[in-house]
């Protein structure tokens, strides 16, 4: 018995003659299945590649953003490091306005010995007469050798190390996150325990753990003028001395948010970090490594 089947007969359009085709329902499935699995097939491809269209086009709309973004947070940094530069200017001008009128004040003397306070100075108090000396020797003419002497030794002119810039002033990438942050200072390259010296004279104000700086020493050397070092692995000073420019102070380290052994120095006018270059390009002590890899 002959089995079910369909006949498809073709015809040639110029010769007329016929040719039939017997195919059996097996074979009639399997074109169809196949057929289907085909279509069901390029419409996946068509779909994946939409959403692969899709996705590029989102992801170079937020790569445009995050750029516009950082742009936005650079102009931002920049903005803020003009505003803190303004800041310490007008800081340092209050402060030499306070000096001048504590100076008058010291002069006329207390109104009544109630006025005078404690016998033993805090630390602050040491501070400003360490700036009330400072001020009293700028105004007097017959010390103005000795004068411009204290001015040399009170303003940070010496490098703190020997070594090789390893990380400038202002912004720059980030070691440990990759993106865009301000450093607030130098980073200066030498091995665990060279000696630190002061930049200038001063009184210490600091010496302890200071989370990210690590081991860090705060030098004050009056008129709101402030120099750190940071990264420190010990101390050579205590917090109330008084150091000389020179002075070793400490040892160098990699204590704190550190991904290596160095030295990071800041000069600070007035509690706003400003560009530690200009006093760098003083020193008069400068290696030929130093001096091949300044960037000024």
């Amino acid at each position: 018995m002959k089995q079910p089947h369909f006949v498809v007969v073709i015809a040639h359009s110029v010769h007329g003659r016929l040719r039939r085709v017997h195919l059996s329902h097996t074979v009639l499935y399997t074109v169809l299945a196949l057929a289907m699995i085909g279509c069901f097939t390029v419409v996946g491809f068509v779909t994946s590649y939409a959403r692969m269209a899709w996705k590029v086009t989102n992801y170079n709309n937020l790569r445009d953003e995050v750029s516009t973004l950082q742009k936005r947070y650079q102009d931002l940094q920049r903005s803020t490091e003009q505003t803190k530069e303004q800041l310490a200017t007008l800081q340092m001008l209050a402060s030499e306005v306070s000096m001048a009128y504590g100076i008058k004040e010291r002069m006329d003397g207390p109104q009544s010995v109630a006025a005078e306070g404690k016998l033993m100075p805090t630390f602050q108090e040491s501070i400003e007469q360490y700036d009330l000396l400072r001020s009293t020797r700028l105004f007097n003419p017959a010390t103005r050798r000795i004068n411009q002497m204290w001015q040399q030794n009170v303003v940070p002119s010496i490098w703190p190390t020997n070594g090789r810039l390893l990380s400038s002033f202002g912004s720059r990438s980030d070691p440990f996150t990759g993106g865009s942050a301000f450093h607030a200072g130098v980073d200066i390259s030498c091995s665990t325990g060279t000696p630190i010296k002061v930049a200038a004279d001063g009184i210490v104000k600091t010496a302890q753990w200071s989370g990210a700086y690590g081991k860090l020493i705060v030098v004050s050397h009056g008129g709101g003028l402030e120099t750190y070092y940071a990264h420190l692995s010990t101390f050579d000073v205590i917090p109330g001395q008084e150091v000389r420019r020179g002075q070793t102070i400490a040892r160098s380290g990699g204590t704190g948010r550190a991904t290596s052994p160095h030295l990071h120095y800041e000069v600070r006018q007035g509690g706003a970090p400003v560009n530690p270059y200009k006093y760098l390009a003083k020193s008069l002590v400068l290696g030929p490594t130093v001096q091949k890899d300044l960037p000024f």
